[in-house]
């Protein structure tokens, strides 16, 4: 019980270290994109379906390591016997979405209800991330035209949308 414990306490922090260097990369490097407004909004849901893509094979790594290999709890109906099977509890799991044709038993109890839990968590964060980007390149469709041909002629002007989706503040 205690080793499921530490790991599902590790693979909590390691999935938030994944969920939060993906936001925090595309944060930095998303105002650098040469592309249109709409393009910047799909990066950022691309961005965070790769982050929890990541997270999603972290914990399904856990499964097959704990459950297949340790023997650490074990799960009913369905057999789970490949690395694939601990992938697709792991998305059940992850989504709270909860198929029921993998019923988790002993120790991956713990596991999947963590997973649950952290992935809920980490699908609002990503969201919230997500609705702030929109919120900043939404109203800028049809103004980079306006804009660019504004800037052809003051060459000194910035694009709209170059600035930082969060900048720093002062003191940071």
């Amino acid at each position: 019980m205690f080793v499921v414990l530490a790991a599902s306490i590790v693979l909590v922090m390691a999935t938030i270290l994944l969920l939060y260097e993906t936001l925090r990369l595309t944060s930095e490097h998303l105002s650098e994109l040469p592309v249109p407004p709409r393009w910047r909004i799909v990066a950022v849901v691309l961005a965070a379906f790769a982050g929890h893509t990541a997270a999603v094979w972290t914990y399904a790594v856990a499964y097959w390591l704990l459950v297949l290999r340790l023997g650490l709890g074990a799960f009913s109906g369905v057999p789970i016997e490949t690395f694939e099977d601990c992938l697709f509890v792991s998305v059940v799991a992850y989504s709270s979405l909860g198929y029921g044709d993998h019923a988790p038993v002993g120790h991956a109890r713990l596991l999947t209800g963590v997973e649950a839990l952290n992935g809920l968590l980490l699908i609002g964060w990503s969201a919230s991330f997500t609705y702030l980007a929109t919120e900043r390149y939404w109203p800028l469709h049809g103004k980079a035209h306006a804009h660019r041909a504004a800037s052809a002629r003051h060459p000194a002007d910035g694009e709209p949308g170059r600035e930082p989706l969060f900048p720093p503040t002062a003191g940071t």
